[in-house]
């Protein structure tokens, strides 16, 4: 499968676009909807070059989420899943409780999975952020085939 429309707003709209470098939270020059590889200081991108970037960042997560995920899914719960391996990466997709859950067919547990992973360490302390409890909420709106937008 690949990413829709659909799935690509919702990152969009989480990751915003920033078309000069910056360091992130974590320290990393990023660029454009959070892209990162060869990124340095002093680095601008067009508009278009951010969109193509996060086109070509998105596939690694869409393989990601193909090559875990051994259920079938609709368009809407894999855009979901793409979306929260973009934003927490495919190690820890591989490794949550949320994938094992889905896997196992225990689909009133993906919801509840997908939302736990709201907390970030913020000067050296693990804290819920409000950001990332929006965007768990809009991926399990979505995921649900829900409208998230409002989120």
């Amino acid at each position: 499968m690949n990413i829709s429309k659909e799935g690509l707003t919702l990152i969009k709209k989480f990751e915003g676009c920033k078309l000069e470098a910056y360091k992130c939270a974590a320290g990393v020059w990023t660029i454009g909807y959070g892209s990162t590889k060869g990124v340095k200081e002093g680095d601008k991108i067009t508009q278009e070059e951010a969109e193509e970037l996060l086109l070509k960042d998105v596939e690694v997560f869409e393989k990601a989420v193909n090559d875990a995920v051994k259920r079938s899914m609709v368009q809407c719960q894999f855009d979901a899943l793409v979306s929260w391996t973009f934003n927490l990466g495919v190690g820890n997709l591989n490794s949550s409780t949320m994938l094992k859950k889905l896997n196992n067919q225990e689909y009133d547990e993906v919801v509840p999975q997908m939302k736990r992973w709201n907390k970030a360490t913020v000067n050296g302390e693990r804290q819920v952020l409000e950001g990332l409890v929006r965007r768990r909420e809009a991926e399990s709106l979505l995921y649900e085939g829900k409208e998230w937008h409002e989120v």
